[in-house]
């Protein structure tokens, strides 16, 4: 009021207000400056809670004077609302609560909802879209395509700006009966819902206003989207409308699954949602603590304060990002109120003295460090503590308020604040409004394009204090880990499978990171109240009896484990699995006669888009594990290499035989006498990071059908072996080559007969061979060597078990793709003596059968059997299947 006013914003070093057009323009920021009193306006309501009514009085008769909302300038769509529409309602809402209480206000008539709904008119060109998204920019006097608007020519908006506008204007439509407003911010809403990420159930932070096409990509709960998701859970409270709800649990879900990896919360790709985007967090995520605390989800909402507490007593202020390892990434600070926000949130939620103490340390560090004569000024460095002449609108909009309601008792507050929602810019709007001028049909479009789990819409969420009641350490016990996460410890680039944050207790597990072959997994789950029951088929079911848990945090971990795996399974079972492979012995004496089924992997080279397959001898690598560096490069190079499966990632693996100069890779099972009969197959997963620079193909065999390749390599050094989508034709492997001409000519002779014999060949195997595989489905992972810290987060397969009990079954050590044919038999094993004369078919299909079921035959005795036949078609002049 002294040196500012009329302008928009103070600035405090220099003691005077800033004009738009009169200061050197800052870009972006400066479009929340209209000339329309944005500070005076943005903090009316604050003014009530810190009950200073006689000068709210008096700042409503200014506002209703002097502030003009007809100015030729353009303001952000959203800056605008948020700040000056929402500052109108909430000044507003607070009057007439004033004057019904008979002593303030009397002479009020709704002027504030007036220039509400003036201003509401002159926002709504904006939404002059196909799309219904609103443009960025609108001009308070001419609109958006007039002539002389100087805006209306962007094509993209951020999902915040267009996604948090629903309380301010619903509450319009409320207020005043006209239902215009409302209809317009619900539109924005469902287009960006309809437009989210089917498979992650994330959202873009930039989209394209016309086409509704993502322009970034990259997703988190920061800046450019942090508002969207606190406008869905906000408008259910406010407005009573479920689908807001449904939309917001399916948000959090995806959240809670991609970005938070507590007690960091790291933005990644909207379609490849288990890598990172960037290594650094940007400050607006500080109020997510505060939403989860409303969602109900208290434990991570304490984990992430406490990390950013930490962050916050390193630079005196949180600086606006910071790196997984807690470094400065940009320094300035301008005073926001997202941390000071959640602190209020988790006080209310907890009744903690220690969230006091961290309001104290904050109302310290203003006053200490941000201080200035005429005012309060933005940090430009955290690291110096160098000002910037700038004081936005919100500090006094939001920080002001929250700070003074962590400390306020309830006999200092005039008015009941559980009676109203704060909207983003903290601003009140009374819960009445859900029952007043429901002019907006309710109907719940959520479910019509996405299948959620009934327990995605629980209304409360799992309490374990009604299990262990009373427990003052609940809090304390949860932010013990993070006490020195920022001093003493800097996590490596944030892996997803972090196994300690600083020398405290651990994170919890996630049912995403979960190995049933992990010792001190399986110790941890006894502390979490869940037991494993070992079933016949190999699989291990979960049960989870929470009253067997160490402690009332133990016992939550392993609600919440429970419900992850649950949601894991569910997911893994519903991922498309990708076909079995080939790999095919083409070297002397074999000619292509033997096949191995083999497992394909999720990255590397795509084998069904290289129809001709890679061709190479193979070679053993040294260390067999293939889990560090090759150190005989020279018998890998240009060759296909042979390595055991265990102790790392099948990426690894790849990376280092591809590091060594091999063409490609062949992983062979460690599990003794493991075979592709009795078992089905599966795929090699990744390890949670961009795999994009494997090129090679990659196969799995098991050991069984390994140790045939294995054997072959002993009887004869050299053994040249096809990796392909599926078996080649012999004439087709040795086009070109110099091999005997029965080989040929038998081929080309079996093409002509493929056709009259095809049927009979499905029937008889069909009636042969086994018709059913195993169900369990999944990406399998290696186990990471002890030690050392995995990025992959895919468990072993799932299947829920029984509906009535409280379990999880999956199978044990892997998860299995069933290899199927393309009659939907599974595939052999190995196939022998594809052109064998009809007289020996049976007696060879007998001996095969037998053979295969028991011990591999050794390798003396297959080749005699091969001499036979290969003397047999020299002998024939006409070849028969």
């Amino acid at each position: 009021q002294e040196h500012a006013y009329p302008a928009d914003e103070l600035m405090p070093l220099t003691c005077r207000g800033r004009v738009r057009g009169q200061e050197p323009s800052r870009g972006d920021v400066d479009d929340a400056l209209g000339k329309f009193s944005l500070t005076l306006i943005d903090t009316l309501d604050t003014l009530v809670v810190l009950n200073k009514t006689k000068e709210f009085e008096e700042a409503v008769k200014k506002v209703i004077k002097d502030v003009n909302l007809d100015n030729d300038i353009v303001v952000s769509v959203f800056e605008t609302n948020i700040r000056v529409l929402g500052g109108l309602l909430g000044g507003h809402s607070v009057a007439i609560m004033l004057k019904e209480k008979g002593e303030y206000m009397q002479w009020y008539n709704g002027e504030l909802l007036h220039m509400a709904k003036e201003l509401g008119y002159k926002l709504l060109p904006a939404f002059n879209t196909t799309s219904g998204l609103p443009y960025p920019r609108v001009n308070l006097k001419f609109g958006v395509r007039h002539p002389e608007a100087r805006t209306g020519t962007e094509t993209d908006t951020c999902t915040a700006c267009a996604g948090t506008l629903i309380l301010e204007f619903a509450a319009l439509s409320r207020f005043t009966g006209t239902s215009i407003f409302e209809e317009y911010a619900r539109k924005a809403l469902d287009f960006i819902w309809e437009k989210r990420q089917r498979s992650s159930n994330l959202v873009g932070v930039t989209i394209n206003i016309h086409t509704g096409d993502w322009v970034r990509k990259d997703s988190g709960v920061g800046a450019g989207i942090d508002s969207y998701y606190e406008y869905l859970l906000k408008a259910y409270v406010l407005l009573g409308d479920d689908s807001f709800l449904e939309r917001f649990n399916t948000h959090y879900d995806a959240i809670m699954r991609y970005i938070s990896q507590p007690p960091l919360l790291l933005d990644v790709h909207i379609h490849k949602p288990m890598l990172n985007a960037r290594t650094w967090m940007d400050s607006l995520l500080a109020f997510f603590p505060g939403l989860q605390v409303l969602k109900g989800d208290i434990r991570p909402a304490i984990e992430t304060h406490e990390m950013l507490y930490q962050v916050i007593k390193k630079h005196n202020f949180l600086p606006e990002a910071f790196t997984t390892d807690f470094r400065v990434h940009w320094a300035q600070h301008p005073l926001r109120p997202e941390f000071a926000e959640s602190t209020y949130f988790l006080y209310k939620a907890t009744g903690d003295p220690y969230y006091l103490e961290v309001g104290k340390t904050l109302i310290e560090n203003l006053n200490k460090y941000a201080r200035v004569p005429c005012g309060f000024a933005a940090m430009k460095d955290v690291r110096t503590g160098s000002h910037e002449d700038r004081m936005d609108s919100f500090f006094l909009a939001e920080m002001f308020k929250y700070l003074y309601l962590l400390f306020a008792d309830k006999e200092d507050m005039i008015f009941d604040i559980e009676d109203y929602i704060f909207t983003t810019e903290a601003h009140l709007l009374p819960l009445w409004l859900s029952t007043t001028n429901q002019t907006i049909s309710k109907k719940n479009t959520t479910t019509e394009y996405t299948e959620l789990d009934d327990s995605n819409f629980d209304w409360t969420c799992p309490n374990t204090q009604i299990l262990f009641p009373n427990d003052p350490m609940f809090a304390q016990s949860i932010r013990e880990p993070l006490k020195n996460v920022v001093d003493k410890s800097c996590p490596r680039g944030i892996s997803r499978v972090e196994e300690s944050l600083g020398s405290g207790p651990k994170p919890p597990l996630r049912a995403r990171d979960f190995m049933a072959s992990n010792p001190e997994h399986l110790e941890i789950l006894k502390k979490m109240g869940v037991s494993l029951i070992h079933l016949k088929d190999g699989r291990v079911q979960l049960v989870q009896h929470a009253v067997q848990a160490a402690s009332s945090l133990d016992a939550e971990d392993g609600l919440r484990f429970m419900q992850e795996m649950i949601e894991l399974s569910s997911q893994q079972q519903k991922e498309q699995q990708l076909p079995p492979r080939a790999v095919q012995i083409v070297s002397h004496p074999f000619f292509g006669r033997v096949v191995l089924t083999a497992g394909p992997a999720q990255f590397g080279m795509d084998l069904s888009k290289h129809k001709a397959g890679t061709r190479g001898f193979v070679a053993t690598i040294k260390p067999y594990n293939g889990c560090s560096e090759i150190t005989n490069p020279e018998a890998v190079k240009e060759k296909i290499a042979l390595m055991q499966r265990g102790q790392c990632m099948f990426a690894e693996k790849a990376r280092n035989i591809q590091k060594a100069g091999a063409i490609g890779g062949i992983v062979i099972d460690d599990n003794e006498g493991s075979s592709s009969d009795t078992a089905p197959l599966f795929q090699m997963a990744g390890d949670g990071k961009n795999t994009d620079d494997i090129t090679i193909p990659m196969l799995f065999l098991f050991n069984k059908e390994g140790n045939i390749i294995l054997d072959a390599i002993r009887e004869y050094e050299a053994v040249e072996v096809l990796l392909s989508d599926k078996a080649k034709d012999r004439a087709t492997i040795f086009k070109g080559k110099m091999i005997p001409n029965y080989i040929i000519d038998s081929n080309l002779e079996m093409e002509n007969m493929d056709h009259k014999l095809s049927e009979n060949d499905s029937h008889k195997q069909n009636s042969e061979e086994p018709t059913s595989a195993p169900q369990d489905v999944g990406a399998v992972s290696e186990e990471p060597e002890e030690g050392e810290n995995s990025d992959v987060t895919d468990p072993d397969s799932l299947s829920p078990a029984d509906a009535d009990s409280d379990s999880i079954s999956l199978s044990n050590q892997d998860s299995y793709v069933p290899g199927t044919d393309e009659a939907g038999a599974p595939q052999p094993a190995c196939t022998q003596g594809d052109h064998q004369p009809q007289e020996q078919k049976a007696e060879t299909e007998s001996n095969s059968k037998v053979n295969w079921d028991n011990k591999v035959q050794p390798m003396e005795s297959i080749l005699a059997d091969w001499n036979e036949d290969i003397e047999a078609f020299e002998m024939m002049e006409k070849d028969e299947l």
